[in-house]
């Protein structure tokens, strides 16, 4: 009986709790209930992030766009976009999607939202391409694999898509390898950085610039994370280097070159010189040289011509030694005249040699002063050594040392022989003396004999004759030998100044082509120095344009998915390949326990 009365007690009570329950669920949500905001709202700002998705190889699948905004004021908003699908991710609130139009009403200060995308293209294509010991293979038969991989990664403008982003964006490109799998990771251009057990190899592609990335590695047992690509504005100011000190050094290898110019400019003036000075020899040595050739092809006239008078002077002295008392008178008349006729002969034959002399002190000279106007500087072989390694031109160079050391060969040749020069001049006036003192001795005989013919001791005056001319004739002798031995000198001097005269002549050519090369050299360096004087310059304002190529921080983005969208602050890209790893195996979950109601419970009091 007690039993049945709190049985009976407990179910009304059960049965009026519900009804309290939900009477007091009302009045509480009627009590808290937030009222939503009326009136258009405001945004400040927003920001898009576009979410890509592609396969191995690079070709687009999903893509979906994570609108953020900055509410100003709460209330209904719209945004643009061609959206398949929208969610909010704010709160629970209906969004309104109709056309391109997307209407929703934000209450926090800050408002999420997901937008999906289809068909939408990306600024850039990115391909893909896997190598597998030298051969391509396709990223799904890729799992599981060893050997030799390579990796290409091509990014290039997409002309579908939207360019300014291609032309202000930066793209990184991120791929994480397990350095359990991969050994021997080589990447050019890249950043190698460790992050865990994993090696993350990351590539810059710069904006406005189609980029072409490798990378090698030794793989076994293939896996790999998806490759991923951030694609972020390059806003980043460039802060001008400092490049006085750069500036300076480019200064100073300004002010050297214009040294170089005006010191080959100086050097041509001196091989302009050296030409003259080398010209000057050559027409002085020709004339030497003729003067010798004449000198030469006389020597025989002159040899025959003593020889003559020598056979005349003994023919002479052995007639007047033969002779007898009885001497017809006549004789003596022949005699006077043959005198003078020799004395006549030496004269001439001292005339010759008198202008000979002349002619030839004069071309000596001239070749004395020429020869002696090569510069004696020694160039030595260092300085000659940093004119090969300067900028200037090989052909000249090798012109300039060559025309040099003819030049000093020549000058080092005439100071061997130029005592031997020296000494014809003093011989020809040595000669020269000696024949006019012989024609003054026979021309005194001539009188002697001429003023003895009358009123004289024949036998006297023969015998004075006979002894003068005995000692004529012995005095001739030697004469006559000296002086074949200076023809056959002079002869000697002439066929060897022919070489020194045919070397004078290829020197002479050689100093033209020298200060033909000079002239050369020297527009070279000028040039060389022109475009040096402004190389600082040059140097600012290329790091003026480098600036300007990759300083973006005036970019003023747009709207990835609508250019009615307003007030964007910020658009970025996060896109991602598809990654190439084994299914998870499934693992059994313990069977939990279901959780027992209130009902349940308070069924098992019973």
């Amino acid at each position: 009986m007690r039993l049945k009365r709190i049985t009976a007690i407990f179910m009304s009570t059960m049965l009026v709790l519900p009804t309290f329950l939900v009477s007091a669920e009302a009045d509480d949500g009627s009590a808290f209930e937030e009222k939503a905001p009326q009136g258009k709202g405001a945004y400040s700002g927003k920001s898009e992030v576009v979410y890509a998705t592609l396969s191995g190889s690079g070709d687009p699948k999903d893509m979906y766009v994570v609108n953020n905004f900055t509410v100003e004021e709460p209330g209904e908003m719209t945004d643009h976009g061609p959206y398949t699908s929208v969610e909010n991710l704010t709160d629970m609130t209906d969004m309104e999607k109709k056309d391109n139009r997307v209407t929703f009403t934000a209450k926090e200060d800050e408002f999420y939202y997901q937008g999906n995308l289809d068909g939408k293209p990306l600024p850039w294509n990115i391909d893909v391409t896997y190598k597998l010991d030298g051969k391509e293979i396709a990223p799904n038969e890729l799992l599981g694999k060893d050997g030799d991989l390579e990796i290409e990664i091509n990014t290039s403008k997409n002309d579908k898509g939207d360019e300014s982003f291609f032309n202000n964006y930066l793209l990184q490109i991120s791929l994480t390898f397990d350095s359990a799998n991969y050994k021997n990771i080589e990447a050019e251009d890249a950043t190698v950085a460790n992050a865990g057990k994993n090696r993350q190899v990351t590539f810059t592609a710069m904006p406005e610039k189609e980029e072409s990335f490798k990378v090698n590695a030794l793989v076994s047992d293939l896996e790999m994370e998806p490759i991923e690509i951030a694609a972020t504005p390059s806003a980043m100011p460039i802060e001008e280097p400092d490049t006085e000190e750069m500036k300076s050094e480019m200064q100073s290898l300004s002010d050297a070159t214009a040294e170089v110019n005006r010191g080959v400019g100086e050097l041509k003036n001196g091989i302009a010189e050296l030409n003259d000075g080398v010209a000057q020899l050559y027409d002085g040595s020709a004339q030497y040289k003729n003067g010798m050739n004449e000198l030469n092809n006389s020597s025989a006239e002159l040899v025959d011509g003593s020889a003559s008078i020598k056979a005349a002077l003994q023919q002479m002295s052995e007639s007047v030694n033969g002779g007898s008392g009885d001497m017809d008178m006549s004789q003596f008349q022949q005699l006077e005249e043959g005198l003078r006729q020799i004395a006549g002969g030496l004269n001439e034959a001292e005339a010759g040699l008198t202008a000979l002399k002349d002619n030839y002190s004069q071309a000596y000279q001239a070749l004395d002063q020429t020869v002696a106007g090569i510069p004696e500087q020694n160039v030595s072989k260092e300085e000659i050594q940093a004119l090969y390694e300067s900028d200037a031109d090989q052909e000249t160079v090798d012109k300039l040392v060559a025309n040099y050391e003819a030049a000093q060969t020549t000058k080092q040749t005439y100071a061997g022989v130029k005592e031997a020069f020296a000494a014809v001049d003093p011989t020809l006036s040595q000669v020269a003396g000696s024949l006019t003192e012989m024609s003054g001795s026979i021309s005194t005989m001539a009188d002697e004999v001429s003023s003895s013919m009358e009123n004289m001791d024949i036998n006297e005056s023969m015998n004075q004759l006979q002894q003068r001319l005995e000692e004529l004739s012995a005095n001739y002798n030697s004469f006559h030998t000296g002086l074949t031995d200076y023809t056959g000198g002079v002869q000697q001097l002439a066929g060897s100044y022919e070489e020194v005269h045919g070397g004078i002549a290829g020197l002479t050519g050689g100093t033209d082509e020298l200060e033909n090369g000079a002239v050369k050299l020297h527009n070279g360096t000028a040039k060389i120095a022109e475009s040096t004087s402004s190389l600082p310059d040059e140097l600012q304002q290329e790091i003026d344009e480098m600036i300007n190529q990759y300083d973006k921080s005036d970019f003023d983005p747009e709207s990835f998915v609508s250019s009615k969208n307003e007030k964007v602050d910020n658009v970025q890209f996060v896109i991602k390949t598809e990654s190439i790893k084994k299914p998870d195996e499934e693992k059994e979950e313990p069977e939990i326990e279901e959780e027992k109601n209130f009902w349940d419970r308070l069924m098992d009091l019973f």
